[in-house]
């Protein structure tokens, strides 16, 4: 619940902040300003695509983890519109440039903090985050920073297409780049110095089939 929270909060501080969001939120605000659809909704779309790719990468049919992933981006998605809402209503759009990016990257770190959390805790997470943990330790020997570049690839070309489209691109700053850049980083970080004794419990035999 601390994860679910904290990374609904971090998501709507970059939302907020307009100085740039992580880039799975970005693609989201983008799609939102080229086709009208509620961000919230957006991210709830993204999450059953992460849930059904969960399933193709364990190559197995796990319907408790989709059930439960799930249930999980209909509370995460709904928290960021709150979230979006009372900070906007608190004027964070309003502050000036230099906070605003220090708001923006103080999103990103608390994301990452949440990540770090569940992914550890390995009991329920964002489906997406559940992505870039198989991943790491399915495919990429435990890389937490080439896990999250992989996971990048999709949002990028969304924001990519929605440009085409629209001739803007929105939530992509300073802490988009922020993000890019240290999401790995930040995890592998928090993993070190955040709730330390919180272990990794992720076993690729529970997910591999066979």
């Amino acid at each position: 619940m601390i994860g679910l929270i904290l990374n609904a909060f971090g998501n709507g501080l970059c939302i907020t902040s307009n100085m740039g969001s992580g880039v799975w939120t970005a693609a989201a605000v983008n799609l939102n300003m080229w086709l009208g659809f509620n961000v919230g909704m957006i991210l709830f779309v993204f999450g059953v695509a992460n849930a059904l790719t969960n399933l193709i990468l364990i190559k197995k049919l796990d319907i408790k983890r989709f059930v439960v992933e799930i249930l999980y981006i209909l509370f995460f998605s709904y928290f960021v519109d709150i979230f979006t809402s009372l900070l906007t209503m608190a004027g964070v759009q309003h502050l000036p440039m230099l906070v605003r990016i220090l708001v923006s990257f103080s999103g990103v770190v608390c994301f990452c903090v949440a990540i770090s959390l569940y992914q550890r805790a390995n009991i329920v997470m964002h489906p997406n985050d559940d992505t870039t943990n198989i991943l790491r330790f399915l495919y990429l020997k435990g890389n937490s920073t080439a896990a999250q570049i992989i996971d990048f690839v999709p949002p990028v070309l969304i924001v990519a297409v929605s440009f085409v489209i629209t001739h803007n691109i929105y939530a992509v700053n300073v802490g988009t780049l922020f993000s890019i850049l240290l999401n790995g980083i930040l995890i592998a970080e928090s993993d070190k110095f955040i709730w330390p004794s919180l272990k990794h419990n992720f076993k690729t035999e529970d997910v591999q089939g066979g």
